[in-house]
């Protein structure tokens, strides 16, 4: 017989399976520790996720956004479930700073959370569709069978407006065995779970059902090659095609360890022990991995531990060996005239890879600008511009004598391809691999320069500093035709113009002289190569003015942080501008700011004055991870307080009249040294 704890930690472990479970044996730890070597010693580090761990149960991590969703009962107060001695289980969201370590939780749904358990859950790729273990409920009760036993099922919702809705539970669930545990497909045509319906081969086996039309197949069982007499549960499906999964009845170092097992092919491998430290002689379980294989989390009640339970994140910088790399695709690029369709040879190639929302990953490519405001000349806005292709790094590759450049691209991708040739306009080419399995031939044209290239720098004639931020009119003497340019922080602009023409060349900015200079390009005044370099010189008309162009007071818009329904959590990409206030802190170590955030006027003013102050400190949060420093940022909510337009309470707006009014401002409270910052208006962030 078992002692009293060990029957609640196994009932806890398989999520509050019925009574009749806790009189199953207890797994030992006498088990064998024979197992593949799935990685070096040294190749990896496991370390506590301290900032969402509690004293309690913290478990089932599954990745959502740029965070992670995961269960626990953490709070002290609220109705208890007596046969676990604790509150009822939630699901929690925490996001992931820079590193991949989680940051403070929050709840993570007020629709899914309710007053029984919510339990492990997984997402579809694109984020708008949860399936998550509940507890038996039959019109928001929760319902109990003759023996007062409530068995789990799984449920599927989708994202609306606010939060998830439209909660349905899944056809196979039964009210007389529990269904648990799910983990969907990257593809999302397959459902994995645990289920101790009849017909297994243990306690507790792993199923999977197969998506058709908008119902499931039947379950079917992944056989005794998974499943034990003992008991299998939180399996995880990885892109590669593997399967992870816990399992007391595997050979194992004791309690319930993480083993997986490719399915991807018709016939599977033998199921493998992912081997010390990452399993202990303690129960190890919920195991997740991201697509590259190099990161990922896990639950355990190992000793060091903060609680019962706690989440744990992994680093594998080398892979998990029988983890298949991503697929990379044999690629040819092929530079040509559009003109005369002839292959240019000699053209250098640079390939980023693209985000979802249209940027290069990583933000080292970007420059900050700040615009002023299209709806208050005093705001600014901020911006991330791509910077100049020499600026982006040397050349990955240069065409052959046929125009060709071959490479290897990853499945799955989407691609930024920069091409550069002298007496051409840069080519570029917006290339996706999603859904291509083959050979990819790409055809890049390039336009013959049809303009000659104006590079000019704008500086103070007695300082010999740049000057950021001024306007620069070129004026055409041929049809007096003007084209207005900004110079950057390095007090820098450039310009492409016609040939044939005489041009002047105005430099201005407020609180300094003028600067005037002329330039040509008729043919017989050009080099081989057309290009022009030219210098305008300005002088302050007094010495304040060499502190612009922020100043105290100033406010900055933030208007593209995008927030998960009605929550402070930070969509998936949807954080770039305030990486760009980032770097801008770091830029000017002395700037302070007060975060402003304002939400619309849909739901209470309470309500909205507590979301609008969760909003900013999550914005101070997201800052913080990106090493700014606390105590340079004051967050405020303003709630639906301040809004922009007439969509108050009552009122027929658009989702975009409503988005209008959510926004984070930023004001820069105290700022002590001089500021370069770069000016640029346009009105394509991407810098196309």
């Amino acid at each position: 017989m078992i002692n009293k704890r060990n029957a609640a930690r196994l009932v806890t472990i398989l999520f509050l399976l019925p009574l009749a479970f806790g009189l199953w044996a207890q797994p030992t730890t006498s088990k064998s520790k024979s197992s593949d070597k799935l990685y070096e010693k040294g190749e990896f580090v496991i370390t506590n996720a301290v900032k969402i761990n509690s004293d309690d149960l913290d478990m089932s991590p599954a990745f959502y956004q740029n965070g992670i969703v995961y269960v626990s009962n953490r709070y002290d107060q609220g109705p208890v479930d007596k046969k676990m001695g604790g509150t009822f289980l939630d699901l929690f969201y925490a996001e992931l700073d820079k590193e991949g370590n989680p940051l403070e939780p929050q709840d993570f749904s007020v629709n899914l959370n309710s007053q029984t358990h919510e339990g492990p859950s997984t997402f579809s790729r694109d984020g708008s569709h949860i399936y998550f273990t509940s507890n038996n409920m039959q019109n928001g009760v929760h319902k109990a069978d003759d023996k007062g036993v409530s068995r789990l099922k799984i449920y599927e919702a989708k994202r609306g407006v606010f939060d998830w809705e439209n909660i349905r539970e899944l056809p196979f669930n039964s009210d007389a065995y529990s269904c648990m545990h799910p983990s969907l497909s990257p593809d999302g045509r397959r459902l994995y779970f645990s289920s101790d319906m009849p017909g297994g081969y243990g306690g507790i086996d792993l199923y999977v059902v197969e998506k058709v039309g908008d119902s499931w197949t039947a379950p079917l069982n992944l056989g005794p090659e998974v499943n034990t007499p003992q008991n299998e549960g939180f399996p995880f499906i990885h892109n590669s095609g593997m399967l992870f999964f816990a399992s007391a009845g595997h050979d194992g170092y004791g309690g319930y360890d993480i083993f997986m097992i490719n399915v991807s092919g018709q016939s599977w491998s033998k199921v493998f022990n992912l081997g010390l430290p990452m399993n202990s002689a303690r129960d190890d379980l919920g195991f997740i991995l991201n697509d590259e294989g190099t990161m990922g989390f896990f639950a355990s009640d190992r000793s060091g531990g903060y609680g019962k339970d706690d989440i744990y994140k992994v680093k594998l910088p080398e892979g998990l060996k029988g983890i298949n790399k991503v697929l990379e695709l044999p690629s040819k690029l092929i530079a040509f005239n559009k003109e005369t369709n002839e292959r240019i040879s000699g053209a250098s190639v640079r390939m980023f890879e693209r985000s979802a929302d249209g940027f290069i990953e990583g933000n080292d490519y970007y420059d900050v600008h700040l615009d002023p405001s299209n709806s208050d000349p005093n705001e600014l806005e901020i911006k991330l511009v791509r910077k100049k292709p020499s600026e982006l790094g040397d050349p990955l590759l240069y065409t052959d004598a046929n125009g060709e450049a071959i490479s290897r691209l990853k499945a799955e991708k989407s691609y930024i391809l920069l091409v550069e040739k002298d007496g051409f306009e840069m080519g570029e080419v917006v290339y996706s691999t999603v859904g291509e399995t083959g050979p990819q031939t790409i055809r890049i044209p390039m336009h013959p320069q049809s303009c000659v290239l104006v590079a000019g720098l704008v500086s103070l004639e007695a300082y010999e500093s740049a000057v950021p931020g001024a306007t620069v009119r070129i004026t055409n003497q041929c049809n007096q035709e003007e084209t207005v340019v900004r110079t950057n922080a390095s007090g820098e602009f450039e310009a492409c113009l016609p040939f044939g023409c005489d041009f002047t060349i105005q430099a201005e900015k407020q609180g300094y002289t003028k600067g005037t200079n002329s330039i040509s390009t008729q043919p017989d005044k050009l080099a081989a190569n057309p290009s022009i370099n030219v210098n305008l010189q300005l002088n302050p008309v007094a010495d304040n003015f060499l502190k612009e162009p922020i100043k105290e007071g100033t406010v900055i818009i933030l208007e593209n942080i995008y927030y998960d329904f009605n929550k402070s959590a930070i969509r998936r990409g949807a954080a770039r501008e305030l990486d760009a206030l980032a770097n801008l802190m770091k830029l000017y170590p002395s700037m302070e700011i007060e975060m402003v955030a304002h939400t619309d006027s849909r739901g209470s003013a309470e309500y909205n004055m507590e979301l609008s102050l969760e909003r900013a400190e999550a914005a101070k949060r997201y800052l913080v991870s990106q090493g700014v420093q606390g105590n340079r940022i004051k967050a405020f909510g303003y709630g639906e307080s301040q809004l922009r337009n007439n969509c108050k309470d009552g009122s027929d707006c658009s989702e975009k009249q409503h988005q209008y009014n959510r926004r984070t401002e930023v004001k820069v409270s105290k700022i002590a040294e001089n500021v370069d910052i770069e000016y640029k208006s346009t009105d394509d962030p991407f810098g196309n």
